[in-house]
């Protein structure tokens, strides 16, 4: 019997640069309180142009969390905070009851041909923090724990596993785990948390014998410990956590309990509400709401 319940390819989608969607998805909206779920790049971007910036936008009720494989970007937002954002690193930013931010590639970046490529994750804030204050934390690549077990390198972002602990304040039981491999790397996923999936960013492994390629992302059956294999060198994700406390509505960049919360920030934004959105010091573009 798999221990696998779904596996999702995705959809590619060209927005300047490739981005893999993963979640939501239909076969599965959530895991743990992670909503959202996109593997962008690798992408070289040229010198001189704005190819790959995201323009200020706003966030409610959620938790943005961004992890880079190569490159960097540029992190800008309403709080006043600037930050660079690196390989390794954890940026936890909580929208709360309004934030707006921008995330634009650097020059050096750009000179260089350094390929951009990482992934952004949204977290759902539990019902009774959705409206709290803002806030953004950076971790260093060097805060994070790591453990070696059975040739994985794992990277330990969010929760504890593989015996350590990550650092990184989270409003909801969450896992969130890098790791990268030798060739025929095992180890055993435990299942400490209820809802779990693997994500496959490099290379090929197997999951209790089932093979999954690059751009995979296998939803875990809860309760069972899976056995992981790698197939040469891979690079791959360990997501999850315990279910959210309700279900949540999602509407662009909106995370809520409520659609009346969801009208509400979209009337927000439109207006260019200061008391909900504040400005970026510095910034001048916005991007308006989406027209459907």
């Amino acid at each position: 019997m798999s221990n696998i319940r779904h596996m999702i390819h995705g959809l590619t989608r060209d927005i300047g640069f490739p981005v893999r969607r993963l979640l939501p998805a239909a076969a599965a909206r959530t895991v743990g309180p992670f909503v959202f779920f996109d593997h962008m790049g690798p992408v070289e971007f040229d010198a001189g142009t704005t190819e790959g910036d995201v323009r200020p936008h706003p966030h409610i009720g959620l938790a943005t969390v961004t992890y880079l494989f190569s490159g960097a970007m540029m992190h800008r937002d309403s709080l006043g905070v600037v930050q660079r954002i690196t390989p390794g690193a954890v940026n936890w930013m909580s929208a709360g009851r309004g934030i707006v931010h921008s995330e634009r590639i650097p020059d050096d970046i750009r000179e260089q041909k350094v390929p951009v490529h990482g992934l952004q994750m949204w977290v759902a804030l539990p019902a009774d923090e959705e409206i709290c204050d803002p806030l953004f934390r950076h971790y260093a690549s060097e805060e994070m724990p790591t453990a070696q077990v059975g040739g994985a390198r794992l990277h330990v972002l969010a929760g504890a596993a593989f015996g350590v602990s990550s650092p990184v304040v989270t409003s909801s039981p969450t896992l969130y785990v890098a790791g990268s491999t030798q060739d025929g790397a095992e180890l055993e996923i435990p299942a400490d948390v209820t809802e779990r999936a693997v994500y496959v960013v490099k290379g090929e492994v197997t999951l209790d014998g089932k093979r999954l390629e690059a751009g995979t992302l296998a939803i875990l059956e809860p309760g069972a410990a899976v056995a992981f294999k790698a197939v040469g060198e891979t690079v791959f994700m360990l997501l999850g956590g315990e279910p959210l406390d309700g279900p949540r509505f999602v509407w662009w960049n909106f995370v809520a309990t409520s659609k009346d919360k969801i009208e509400a920030a979209k009337e927000a934004w439109n207006n260019r509400n200061k008391d909900v959105f504040p400005d970026i010091p510095g910034e001048t573009e916005w991007i308006p709401l989406p027209v459907h």
